[in-house]
């Protein structure tokens, strides 16, 4: 990465369940040891789980086998609903297609009695920081996302998937990786690779869409237009100005 260290890239193991609290345990000790640490991102949750006062709820093991349960009979679109209908905040911010999340988040609801929004960080930075985000046109965006999915068919997404089959049946989070899980249902013979690639498109613009709207609420970040002739020139007025 032309000589800039990077960091937390590749830490899990397919077979590994990534988790937010994981995540916040293993980049906060960077944050505090970097002069001037660049977070790039990605997923709102994990960058506010980085920056700010993130509440991490406990766990009920029988209510959380038991919604898994319910996940692997029913699948995602029954419990989304019921998530919907208890805290549509808490729905708004997680991918109908994240089983993961959706039951982490009923299960939070039903032990603890509060809305599993109520958990999710508040605006309170613990690290504070410039937040720049890129504003792209939605055609463009979407057009880019086609050609960043056709571009990882052509570098051998399918052959890699295959390679790590063992691995990610065992996966509770790598296998619903976008590409990875849609992939695996072509493997499987549900889909047709046709539809695994266009899925993998549809569902990436889904996600991004949210990303974005997650982003649009936090007044933090200041938008950027991102094809600008002076795009550095703007991001460093933004950061001059901050340190004002």
């Amino acid at each position: 990465m032309k000589g800039v260290p990077h960091h937390l890239l590749d830490i899990w193991e397919v077979t590994e369940a990534a988790s937010v609290a994981e995540y916040q345990k293993r980049v906060r000790p960077l944050l505090d040891a970097i002069a001037a640490p660049i977070l790039v991102g990605g997923s709102g949750l994990y960058v506010r789980a980085a920056l700010d006062d993130l509440e991490f709820p406990g766990t009920d093991p029988e209510i959380r086998a038991r919604l898994e349960a319910e996940l692997a009979e029913k699948g995602t679109h029954e419990l989304y609903a019921r998530l919907r209908e208890l805290d549509p905040v808490a729905a708004e911010s997680i991918l109908p297609s994240n089983g993961r999340r959706i039951v982490r988040a009923l299960e939070v609801i039903e032990f603890s009695g509060r809305p599993f929004s109520a958990t999710m960080p508040s605006y309170e930075a613990v690290y504070p920081s410039v937040q720049i985000g890129l504003e792209v046109p939605r055609p463009e965006l979407d057009e880019r996302i086609a050609l960043r999915v056709e571009r990882m068919w052509q570098a051998g997404l399918v052959a890699e998937v295959e390679s790590l089959l063992p691995g990610l049946r065992e996966g509770l989070t790598a296998s619903r990786a976008l590409g990875y899980a849609q992939v695996l249902r072509f493997l499987d013979k549900e889909w047709t690779e046709e539809q695994a690639f266009d899925e993998t498109i549809r569902a990436t613009r889904r996600f991004a869409r949210r990303q974005e709207s997650w982003f649009r609420r936090d007044p933090r970040v200041v938008w950027l237009p991102y094809d600008s002739p002076d795009l550095l020139g703007l991001a460093h007025e933004v950061l001059e100005g901050a340190r004002h």
